[in-house]
């Protein structure tokens, strides 16, 4: 696979300019921290044996000077540090979010790639965060330690043992805790995924009355998650509490051999004091980094996993601008095959799918449920990819389209529907910033509820998706919602999957009055159905059974030949009239024939009502009603 620069990499090599600053100011920094020190030295070997007033107010201007410094050039360093942390941010969060809306498609199984927006921000608090500023503090820890040699060389040994010593902790506190973390961060995912789907699927939650069974799942996984986290925890937290208790008592034992010195004349009475600083100053880095190793080692797994997922992208290809779709949709040989288990081949969900369309065609693709209906609107609309043959549109194969260009020009209704949070304008729009209202009313108009959302408070401006406010669509409005975010634009191709689910009679009569609009203007449609009324606009009919084409031609003479197609009270095989073999068409010759012309609504009558059956009997479980 061709892989592209790693946009992470490039992102943290942008990042290094502005992080060599935050070292250089660092340096400053830690020279200025010597003040202190030094001030200390000064008063109790200079001014307190001297008792000059004039040199104590002087060295204290002095260090009010040194100090507002200090505290600007600190402030400039955590200011550098927010920003880059905003940098990488704004250079990854497009990139972050696709991936991460890409996992959310069926059959995904980039089950790392899910993580990726939390990875992000814990990365982003990281940088932001004490640590790093840290980590450049650690850089300097020699230059406190050849003051305290310059002090007297057994202060300085005596601080290189105590940091050697908090560096061991640290290690330990790594190798202690660092599958804990890992398997923590494991738990609390699927604890949070467990969370989301079951806010999502409240109402049947609470109508089951499932809400106790849940939150006691829920429960168990928010327990065993931080119990986990808790076992990372424990030794960090004790290895953390005895390296500040270490650094205490090290700094007493510097006082101790201060002392010492001073006796037998070695150093001076203000060298003991401005020694316990310098040693504390020197190892107060390695603790405060010992102190937030969790979140050293979770900002380390993160990165580790931005970088295996940005790894992974596949560079965009320089597409061709090509022409604007017309609807013409070639299928050869399509085949998807589910997941896969040990020692056992996949099955077949799709299998050798073959047919063709032209400009103004829509087609009912019928079947028995999981006959492969909804993966094949997928595939066509490119929400997934087939393991075998392809799709063209066009004559062009789905990935010489640019995506966005594409995706304009494509209507899409998924089975499950289900609208972002936002207004209802929006969510027609598709969130086109540049949509035109003209446009958004053409398409509620088209499919009837134009009046509907006149009549709600704020019209075309309520909100969708709100947790705060309760559903204000019923479900036949918001399929027929999702429909008109479907067609706005006019797409060239559109894929419904199950229109009419959820419609009454007057949503159905607004849909067909959609397909045959649609159809008027060369748009090609493909259409999931179960329930007939959506048939009577089709002018091509294909029946799909356990992911094959079973026939395949104009639907006036499929449902003229009294077609069932399968599912009763006992569910019996899909039946074929014997005496028209010749509706079981091949692929080759379905792709070869030109004997069946495209219908166009502008053209003629759509199908008769007198072709259809009196009853067809779809596909679907025993409760499914029969439409007459």
């Amino acid at each position: 696979m061709v892989r592209t620069e790693n946009p992470y990499r490039r992102a943290i090599a942008a990042a290094r300019p502005a992080l060599g600053g935050v070292i250089a100011l660092s340096a400053i920094l830690n020279v200025l921290m010597l003040t202190g020190s030094i001030y200390m030295l000064q008063v109790y070997d200079r001014v307190l044996p001297g008792g000059s007033v004039p040199t104590l107010v002087v060295l204290f201007a002095i260090v009010i000077v040194l100090f507002a410094f200090l505290g600007f050039y600190d402030f400039l360093r955590a200011r550098v540090l927010s920003r880059v942390a905003l940098q990488i941010d704004d250079r990854l969060s497009g990139s972050a979010f696709r991936t991460w809306l890409r996992t959310g498609l069926p059959g995904d199984s980039r089950s790392a790639d899910a993580q990726v927006m939390q990875d992000l921000d814990t990365i982003r608090g990281f940088l932001s965060g004490p640590v790093v500023a840290a980590m450049a503090d650690v850089l300097f820890v020699p230059l406190f330690l050849a003051v305290l040699f310059l002090v007297h060389p057994w202060l300085g040994l005596l601080t290189i043992a105590g940091a050697c010593i908090g560096g061991v902790l640290a290690l330990i506190n790594r190798a202690m805790t660092r599958g804990a973390l890992a398997q923590s961060a494991r738990l609390h995912i699927a604890e949070r995924n467990f969370t989301d789907r079951s806010r999502r699927n409240a109402e049947a939650i609470e109508a089951m009355g499932m809400h106790g069974s849940v939150t006691a799942h829920w429960h168990g996984l928010r327990r065993a998650a931080l119990a986990q986290s808790q076992a990372g925890s424990d030794p960090s937290e004790a290895l953390a509490a005895t390296s500040r208790a270490f650094r205490m008592l090290l700094q007493s034992a510097i006082l101790t051999m201060g002392a010492l010195l001073v006796i037998r004349g070695e150093i001076s009475g203000g060298m003991i004091i401005a020694s316990s600083v310098l040693s504390g100053r020197a190892l107060a880095p390695v603790d405060q980094l010992i102190g937030q190793w969790r979140a050293t080692g979770r900002a380390a797994a993160a990165h580790k996993r931005l970088l295996g997922t940005f790894d992974t992208l596949v560079p965009d290809p320089k597409r061709i601008s090509l022409p604007d779709l017309t609807g013409q949709i070639t299928v050869t040989g399509l085949t998807k095959l589910g997941s896969s288990q040990p020692g056992k081949e996949p099955a077949k969900i799709l299998s050798d799918i073959s047919f063709s369309l032209e400009s103004g065609d829509a087609l009912g693709v019928v079947g028995n449920s999981a006959s492969g209906k909804s993966t094949l609107a997928r595939l066509l609309v490119g929400a997934g990819q087939g393991d075998s043959g392809e799709i063209r549109l066009d004559g062009a194969t789905l990935d010489q389209w640019h995506p966005e260009k594409l995706g304009r020009q494509i209507g899409y209704l998924p089975q499950s529907l289900e609208m972002l949070p936002g207004t209802i304008r929006d969510n027609i729009a598709r969130f086109d910033p540049e949509a035109k209202d003209a446009a958004v009313i053409e398409a509620a108009t088209l499919t009837g509820i134009h009046d509907m959302i006149l009549k709600l408070p704020d019209g075309y401006g309520t909100r969708l998706g709100d947790p705060q406010t309760p559903p204000v669509l019923s479900g036949g409005q918001m399929q027929r919602l999702g429909l008109a975010r479907a067609i706005y634009g006019m797409p060239r191709l559109v894929v419904l999957d199950e229109p009419n689910a959820n419609l009454d009679r007057a949503g159905d009569a607004a849909l067909t009055r959609t397909i045959k609009a649609l159809r008027a203007a060369g748009s090609s449609l493909i259409i999931m159905a179960h329930r007939p009324s959506v048939l009577a606009a089709v002018n091509k009919l294909m029946v799909l059974d356990a992911g094959h084409v079973k026939a395949f031609g104009d639907s006036a003479t499929l449902l003229s030949e009294g077609y069932e197609f399968g599912g009763t009270a006992d569910p019996e095989p899909l039946s074929f009239p014997k005496a028209t073999p010749h509706l079981v068409r091949s692929r080759e010759s379905d792709l070869t024939s030109k004997s069946s012309r495209p219908v166009r609504a502008a053209a003629g009558p759509e199908t008769p009502a007198a072709h259809m059956p009196s009853v067809i009997k779809l596909a679907g479980p025993a409760s499914r009603r029969r439409q007459t």
